[in-house]
């Protein structure tokens, strides 16, 4: 079997050793833990993880929040490990990009059996999809998402990890206002506990690359009182 990465989200260590167990058995041999939501998407900004198994119940986020703010970072197969089984819990995982639905108490051999499906599907339909370069556009910037390179007027432009990853974010999400605790607690995936410098600070540097003019800002602007938003009248992005 191909070396494929899984990540395991659950706060209960029983849980998540046992399936451990029974993933290593099957011949998944790559297998990386998280006990908080928190830990789960560091794993994912940092790593190649080719499917996830998420708790809903977490200690500090909800499963769906971590399940929408990994979607920012990767498209591999999410299942959904709980036991609230109600159709609205369903519906809601699906909607904001899970992959399937399971309830507690399983068996690990489904898990597994589940996984290899989701995997399949998704190699299936990646193979028939025609490779394109996925762009996002803003005229006179534009974010090569594959290569990790930010192009302002054609000319490639440094940018530091957590600046790249604050503004993929934002230009993933144009024209819509972002509070600076939802962009701490989104890039950081720390608890905001009120000190905006560094998100204030990195927003500062970020002006200074993208922008025409970043004492008069016409991409990513404040809106007072809210926060902040990427302005895009032209927005291209193939994937």
């Amino acid at each position: 079997m191909e070396e494929i990465a899984v990540l395991i989200v659950d706060d209960e260590q029983g849980l998540r050793d046992m399936l451990t167990t029974v993933l290593k058995k099957e011949g998944f041999l790559h297998v990386k833990h998280a006990a908080t939501g928190q830990e789960a998407l560091q794993i994912v900004m940092k790593s190649r993880i080719d499917v996830i198994v998420l708790d809903v119940m977490l200690p500090d986020y909800d499963g769906f929040e971590v399940c929408r703010q990994m979607r920012v970072y990767t498209e591999a197969p999410i299942l959904f490990l709980t036991a609230r089984d109600t159709d609205l819990d369903k519906l809601m995982g699906f909607g904001i990009g899970g992959d399937d639905y399971i309830t507690k108490p399983f068996n690990p051999l489904e898990v597994v059996a589940r996984m290899k499906a989701r995997m399949k599907y998704r190699k299936v339909t990646t193979a028939d999809m025609k490779p394109v370069l996925r762009i996002l556009d803003f005229g006179y910037f534009c974010l090569e998402l594959d290569s990790g390179v930010l192009y302002v007027q054609d000319q490639e432009v440094d940018c530091p990890a957590r600046e790249w990853l604050l503004l993929v974010f934002l230009c993933k999400h144009p024209n819509r206002i972002f509070s600076v605790r939802q962009l701490y607690e989104a890039i950081w995936s720390e608890t905001f506990l009120g000190d905006e410098k560094t998100v204030v600070i990195h927003i500062s540097r970020l002006r200074k690359k993208i922008e025409p003019d970043p004492k008069h800002p016409q991409f990513l602007v404040n809106v007072r009182g809210l926060g902040y938003k990427m302005i895009s009248a032209k927005r291209g992005e193939q994937e």
